[in-house]
């Protein structure tokens, strides 16, 4: 998304029930307290969700894991470092040089919370209620270090299902720390553009998640699309991946749907005033539905689904190109959360019908 006089408005609460979708742990109890809340941005409501996953994962106890130690003892625990072992003695230290491994609460996972927490303190934007909140969980932190950075190591964080938690956990804080800017030299920051940088991730989730949850008979999912090669392909491994946002399936018919969060969707081109789709949306959208569509059966449809801007002039468009149905259209999020659920069971009910009477 680019741009900022003409972003869509999104209703904070809305963001909140947008992240219950997407990810699928915010509908319990203990969140409630978040979703009768009023916030007046974003960050707050970021804010508010961390500390009450935080304070129940405190009540559930910290996940631990083994740390490598190395202490000098006055006996023997784990494996005897020898080498070092006769240094103290030469220095005439009779305890011996251990190495072991020691059960502890300063795990990464635990790392990541600690430092988004304490820099959500240093947010001006992050009101007092929240602040207090984040405090009384950082009590239970001491022996917890920090990162270096406001960077979260994606590569060494690892999901079982004594921290499985912690997921939504430590992607509420990869959502805040990307956002962070540093603005002072006391190290206090703000959230910048909290939309800009993490509503297009949020807005294609919601959407999947909330097919999956109200239309399990349309199979929602991401979805593979294997290029239609004819014959030999020289250098294969060159031609990029296909990956839908969302695929829905039923009765033969499916349904393809591009998620697309921009400021300007609309764009004149230089020769012509006249406002039209990015040319590269609709390109993609048509390379999904004609390589699934192997069989020319028409059954393959595709749709453009934009948040809706503060533009006047928005997407509105459906057509049959090759025998298959492309359409752009957008979603209002600027409006009361069960106008949004209306919009999206229209989406579903215009290919496939409502939802069959006994599984509603």
């Amino acid at each position: 998304m680019s741009g900022t006089e003409d972003k869509s408005r999104i209703v904070i609460r809305n963001v909140y029930y947008m992240l219950t979708y997407a990810f699928r742990f915010l509908e319990q109890t203990k969140y409630e307290k978040a979703a009768s809340a009023r916030f007046e941005n974003a960050e707050n409501l970021l804010a508010a969700i961390l500390a009450i996953g935080v304070a129940q994962q405190i009540k559930q106890g910290l996940h631990r894991e083994y740390v490598e130690k190395h202490e000098t003892m006055p006996v023997i625990r784990g494996k005897l470092d020898l080498p070092a072992t006769i240094r103290n003695r030469i220095r005439r230290n009779p305890k011996a040089a251990c190495e072991f491994d020691e059960l502890l609460e300063d795990s990464l996972h635990n790392r990541v919370l600690k430092t988004t927490m304490k820099a959500l303190l240093r947010t001006a934007g992050v009101e007092q209620a929240q602040k207090t909140d984040l405090k009384k969980n950082l009590v239970f932190f001491d022996g917890v270090g920090e990162l270096p950075e406001l960077k979260i190591p994606r590569n060494r964080l690892r999901f079982e299902r004594n921290n499985r938690n912690y997921k939504m956990l430590i992607h509420i804080c990869e959502m805040i720390l990307k956002g962070m800017v540093q603005t002072t030299d006391r190290g206090e920051c703000r959230l910048a553009q909290f939309e800009e940088k993490n509503m297009p991730w949020v807005y294609e989730n919601f959407i999947l998640e909330y097919y999956r949850r109200t239309r399990p008979d349309l199979n929602p999912a991401h979805t593979q699309v294997r290029w239609d090669f004819q014959g030999e392909v020289a250098g294969r491994e060159q031609i990029p991946d296909m990956k839908t946002d969302i695929t829905l399936r039923k009765d033969g018919k499916t349904l393809i749907i591009d998620a697309k969060y921009y400021g300007h969707i609309l764009k004149a081109s230089r020769q012509n005033a006249q406002k039209k789709l990015p040319s590269a949306n609709l390109y993609q959208i048509f390379a999904y539905v004609k390589n699934m569509d192997r069989e020319a059966t028409g059954n393959v449809s595709g749709l453009l689904l934009y948040a809706k801007t503060n533009e006047l002039d928005v997407p509105k468009c459906k057509c049959n190109i090759g025998g298959n149905q492309i359409e752009a259209k957008t979603l209002d999020l600027d409006c009361d959360f069960e106008v949004i659920k209306r919009q999206l069971d229209e989406i579903a009910i215009d290919i496939f019908g409502p939802l069959p009477a006994g599984n509603a």
